[in-house]
């Protein structure tokens, strides 16, 4: 399967939009996710029952906090999707969201 690191194909830029202006972050529904600047598609990899994801900026593989992870919505896509600052302005690799690609 071919990446799409931090880039949307552009059929389906509509239907990201759509999902990251109506996500909320799963350990606080009053806070949104951010928005379309801050969320895009990664790749994943585990190391023991830990979700890594790939930040766009740099490549690193950082930490998802199990609460960050959406269980109660599908992804657009059944790709992964991120939601993370950039690593300049969270040198704490924080991340707002995470969607898990398939069937969660």
């Amino acid at each position: 399967m071919m990446p799409y690191i931090g880039r949307h194909p552009p059929q389906d830029q509509a239907l990201h939009e759509k999902f990251y202006s109506t996500w909320h972050m799963p350990d606080n529904p009053s806070v949104s996710c951010c928005n379309s600047a801050d969320c895009y598609p990664t790749d994943i990899k585990y190391i023991g029952d830990q979700i890594y994801a790939r930040r766009r900026e740099d490549g690193r593989y950082i930490l998802i906090p199990p609460q960050k992870v959406e269980r109660n919505r599908d992804n657009p896509d059944g790709r992964n999707h991120l939601c993370a600052p950039p690593p300049a302005l969270s040198p704490l690799d924080s991340v707002y969201c995470f969607a898990l690609g398939g069937a969660t």
